[in-house]
């Protein structure tokens, strides 16, 4: 089943006036192109116009004149400025004439249009640039929640196509529409100065362009909004598949994950077949009304030229014209898809924008002058959803220096006290305390600062091994950075590549085996050299060979700062300070390893389970 996209409902009450309102934030550094595509658009109307104008005058001066009707008005100044510059002798030099001044108008509004064009692109791409910047920057400040319920590739679709619909509004539509504009105006106010009766009776069907046009929009705009959020889908489909595909052929679903598919591509056809089909009933209906307006001005208009109120250049003018106002009117199915697409787009675009960021910096901020490592948890409660406690009432102190394990049971809550202590989440009850300063008390930045994280599962980016190691930290230098893989072992591996620490890796570390990625991981948090080390089941994925080579290098590691160890192989934490056994989400029992033996209470349990497993994880 589709996933609904959040906020839908509540920008679509919105409108699209609050949407152009925020999108207009983007438009004001790039006033200047705006202003100088106005301009264009301005000068390039009358241009356009000037076309069935021209034609007009060469009719009634040249081609069928009426000696009985002077002219008057642009067919005078045409005739004039002929005559100055020496073509209106005859009828032939005075027909060239025109042709050559159409043909010079006609050219410079291709060159006006040209330059518009470049204009609107150049500020498109610009703006592309900081609304993609400004909903990646905003992302890295959404709290992991965020993450958990929303898909990695309904995210990236906000960042690609979105905004990419969003460019195309801007560059295309929206001033093509303020074109548009300027060229009906003129129309209209060349038509009522040449013959305002013929004119009015032109206009006497617009009523049914209006109706046609309220009926399209309250009709496409729910279709747009469908087609957007199929493509959402489809795109998280894809990239949760292909990162799992592993698992999809070792499991022979690919029929069953082929249908699912076709249901969601069976969705997205549904919600563009319908957006087609608006898009299909607007332009015949606008081409018919079109159609309607020509004919009037051929029954009405050619009995005025019967009776002599009117010129026969006039009347084919205002076919011309009445042609010209109608196209843009029908392009607007083509414009509305663009902006629909768009209107749609900006949702979700902003949506993400509109969410939330996690543990803004508190307005008072206190500062640890010098970080000592004492960690301290009062009375903490937390659930992921609701009541559904994961931690409860869970009070534990590690001095500075102190290396304390976490063990218990998966689901046991261990992992959650990590989460919580780099505030990912942040607690529903209790506290939490860094050298007695409330957590919520410090700025993200300074706080993560202070510690490093081996996961379970060592991410890995797509680029050189040593920028996975620095992570963009130019404060360490290429010796910590060999020193952190010495340590750990990871150097052998690492020089025994073709290009060794400048070896590009491909995503998500693909071609390394699971120790080494994990070695790596283990590299990059002790080039940091963190106050506080924290080792999430750090070595679960490593071989028993792998894990007897990080033990002496794990154990350097944690001389002098605060360790903290999450644990399946009670293997990995005899040597401990202190160990703190977990139990559906409350400490059972606190104490060293042989302490807890003793007692031959829940660890003692886990400790002879694991013994009979042959040092396997806990399940």
């Amino acid at each position: 089943m589709p996933i609904p996209e959040p906020h839908e409902e509540e920008f679509g009450k919105t409108g699209d006036a609050r949407l152009m309102w925020r999108l207009a934030r983007y438009l004001a550094p790039y006033k200047r192109y705006v202003l100088a595509a106005l301009v264009l658009t301005v000068m390039g109307a009358p241009l356009a116009v000037a076309g069935p104008t021209l034609v007009s005058a060469a009719v009634d001066l040249y081609i069928v004149p009426d000696p009985s009707r002077p002219p008057s008005g642009f067919t005078l100044l045409v005739k004039q400025g002929a005559e100055q510059l020496g073509f209106g002798g005859d009828a032939r030099s005075g027909i060239g004439f025109i042709a050559v001044v159409y043909l010079i108008a006609q050219l410079a509004a291709a060159l006006i249009a040209y330059a518009e064009l470049a204009l609107m692109q150049r500020m498109g791409q610009f703006i592309m640039y900081d609304l993609r910047n400004e909903v990646f920057a905003h992302l890295h400040r959404l709290p992991m929640s965020y993450f958990d319920r929303h898909p990695v590739g309904r995210l990236m679709t906000r960042l690609t196509s979105d905004v990419e619909a969003l460019n195309e509004m801007l560059t295309s539509a929206a001033v093509s529409i303020i074109g548009d504009a300027a060229l009906i105006l003129y129309i209209v106010v060349w038509m009522f100065y040449a013959n305002w009766r013929l004119t009015l009776v032109t206009f006497s069907i617009l009523p049914l362009l209006v109706a046609l046009t309220v009926w399209f929009r309250r009709r496409s705009r729910q279709a747009y909004r469908r087609s957007r959020n199929c493509v959402a889908n489809i795109n998280s489909f894809l990239q949760e598949h292909v990162t799992g595909m592993s698992v999809v052929q070792l499991f022979n679903h690919e029929e069953r994950e082929l249908e699912n598919f076709k249901a969601l591509a069976a969705d997205n056809r549904r919600a563009n077949l319908d957006t087609a089909f608006y898009h299909a009933v607007l332009y015949p209906a606008v081409e018919i009304i079109a159609a309607g307006g020509i004919a009037l001005i051929i029954w009405y208009g050619g009995g005025q030229v019967i009776q002599g109120l009117a010129t026969l250049g006039t009347v084919v003018a205002f076919v011309q014209l009445v042609e010209m106002f109608y196209e843009p009117v029908g392009a607007v199915s083509e414009k509305y898809n663009i902006w629909q697409s768009a209107m749609a787009a900006t949702e979700r675009v902003f949506g993400v924008l509109a969410e939330p960021a996690a543990a803004e910096q508190p307005a008072r901020r206190r500062h640890a002058v010098e970080t000592c490592g004492r960690i301290e948890f009062r009375n903490v409660w937390f659930a992921y959803r609701d009541q559904d406690w994961v931690l409860k009432d869970v009070s534990f102190v590690i001095e500075p220096g102190e290396r304390v394990a976490f063990v218990g049971h998966t689901g046991a809550g261990k992992t959650t006290l990590v989460s919580l202590l780099l505030r990912f989440y942040d607690v529903q009850r209790g506290q939490i305390l860094l050298d007695g300063v409330d957590l919520q008390e410090l700025g993200l930045e300074e706080l993560r600062s202070n510690f490093a994280v081996v996961p379970q599962d060592g991410f890995l980016f797509s680029r050189d091994i040593s920028g996975n190691i620095r992570l963009g930290n130019g404060k360490i230098t290429d010796a910590q950075l060999r020193e952190a893989a010495r340590k750990v072992n990871a150097d052998g591996f690492i020089e025994r590549l073709s290009a060794g620490y400048a070896s590009e890796l491909r995503e998500r570390g693909s071609g390394l085996s699971v120790g080494q990625k994990q070695l790596i991981s283990l590299a990059r948090a002790l080039a940091f050299e963190p106050r506080i080390l924290i080792m999430d089941e750090a070595s679960s994925s490593i071989d028993a060979e792998t894990e007897a080579l990080l033990h002496g290098a794990v154990e350097r590691s944690m001389q002098g700062r605060t360790s903290i160890i999450i644990a399946h192989r009670l293997s990995t934490v005899r040597s401990v300070d202190k160990i703190i056994v977990m139990h559906r989400g409350e400490i059972r029992e606190v104490g060293a390893h042989e302490d807890l033996l003793r007692r031959r209470g829940l660890y003692w349990m886990l400790y002879r389970l694991n013994n009979s497993n042959g040092g396997n994880e806990l399940s």
